[in-house]
């Protein structure tokens, strides 16, 4: 069901829409953690890293796609919000052939470089083989993951974020079953994870279709799928690409903390992966709420209400605090518990213990940037969500180089390391935050 962003109580209307949205990317979640914890009982911990190390390379260009999706749904809230049904309708078409065919060369381009690219980051040759053999088959399922999160997008700009959820709780369930048959009774190892995952996410896509179908006249597009505006496409180019490399940028920086991590011996590697996977449970719904923010925002900017903007970024703000502090207590109260669950080798949990009780009071800091990133986003100044990425990541690498390799810290230089980034992030956004807060209040006098 839609919501009309336009009218109504704005704190209710974002919980509503931010909900189906969290519920949805903690199920997506549930795809690489069912694989973790599946692998690392079943497997091993040399499998368990293979999955870990292979992961930011996945997440990497699953974000690329996402931040394509992003930058056109600012594009198709606002044409949605402004009643332009038709340049709605060519947009959407534009954006889903146009990123339709880069998924496929990009999916080409890591399944041919999937070794080189593991050796560039040092992985260790007790899981090099198992790392590639997993990448190149979840990369065969590239093209579904940007067809679902294409569609999805769209349902989510036009205020409908409960659709996709529910194809994701299905697909993920469906996930777990395809692990436990692949990996437990078939003993496929990697290799059945990996198969598991690709054949959710075409299901996923294929409920998407199917509900747009069903469910939604204003997308039954017929021919029009089929219309590719190059003039739409280079708009869409110009606000996708700078969405999609923020969205790189910060997958980029994960990637160059793992090549940190893969020095410190496969223990180490094991228990990063699985904080990791702790951290985005934890993490997702911070910047989901900032999402929810951008469609609100997006679609008030089309209608042209200026203190409703100002009032979704308020509202916006004190959610995303309030949820900082509940994952803060959870993490701090079960750290214990939560790392066992994907390891029995008592090292590996000391050192993810270890970590995730580091992290979990510093999620007020993304809380912050997440929702200053869904105000620019909504205004469409996608270059000051790019430019505050690229400091955090810059400033993130360079701390935990020097606390690793200059200070020899060991796993908790990681933590350390994010909360030197997120320190430098809030010190570029703040300032142009409050200009651009200023010149509202003045537009609206």
């Amino acid at each position: 069901m839609a919501v009309d962003f336009t009218r109504g109580r704005v704190t209710g209307q974002l919980i509503r829409f931010t909900v189906p949205l969290v519920l949805g990317n903690l199920f997506q979640l549930l795809y690489n953690a069912a694989d973790s914890v599946i692998v690392g009982r079943y497997v091993g911990k040399e499998a368990l890293a293979a999955v870990g190390t292979s992961n930011p390379l996945m997440t990497l260009a699953i974000l690329f796609f996402n931040g394509i999706t992003l930058g056109a749904g600012v594009l198709i809230g606002t044409h949605y919000g402004a009643g332009d049904m038709k340049t709605l309708r060519r947009q959407i078409s534009t954006t889903l052939l146009g990123g339709s065919a880069f998924a496929l060369l990009m999916s080409a381009a890591f399944i041919l470089t999937a070794r080189p690219l593991f050796l560039l980051l040092r992985v260790d040759e007790a899981v090099l083989e198992l790392s590639v053999d997993y990448l190149r088959i979840i990369f065969c399922g590239l093209v579904f993951t940007y067809l679902y999160n294409c569609l999805a997008s769209v349902l989510r700009a036009l205020g409908d974020s409960t659709g996709p959820l529910i194809f994701l709780m299905i697909s993920a369930v469906v996930n777990i079953g395809g692990d436990l048959l692949f990996v437990g009774v078939l003993a496929m190892g990697v290799r059945g994870a990996a198969i598991s995952t690709v054949l959710c996410e075409a299901l996923s896509c294929l409920l998407c279709m199917a509900y747009i179908r069903l469910r939604v006249p204003l997308l039954r597009l017929g021919r029009d799928w089929l219309v590719f505006d190059k003039t739409l496409f280079r708009k869409t180019v110009s606000y996708g690409w700078t969405s999609a490399m923020q969205q790189a940028t910060v997958q980029l920086g994960k990637i160059g903390i793992q090549a940190v991590v893969n020095t410190m011996g496969v223990s180490v590697m094991a228990a990063f992966t699985i904080v990791n996977r702790i951290d985005d449970f934890a993490y997702t719904p911070q910047q989901n709420i900032g999402h929810a923010m951008t469609s609100f925002m997006a679609i008030n900017r089309g209608a042209g209400q200026r203190e409703r903007m100002q009032e979704g970024f308020r509202r916006g703000m004190a959610i995303e605090l309030v949820y900082a502090a509940g994952v803060c207590a959870v993490c701090l109260l079960l750290a214990r518990p939560l790392v066992s669950l994907s390891a029995w080798d008592e090292t590996v949990i000391a050192h993810g213990v270890s970590y995730l009780r580091l992290i979990a009071p510093m999620y007020f800091l993304p809380a912050l940037t997440n929702g200053i990133q869904g105000f620019f986003r909504g205004m469409g100044e996608l270059r000051v969500t790019l430019l505050s990425s690229l400091t955090n990541m810059g400033v993130r690498l360079a701390a935990a180089a020097v606390l690793v390799f200059a200070l020899g810290l060991q796993m908790e230089a990681l933590p350390l390391s994010y909360l030197a980034g997120w320190l430098g992030m809030l010190a570029v956004e703040t300032p142009l935050l409050l200009h651009s807060l200023r010149q509202m209040r003045e537009d609206t006098l």
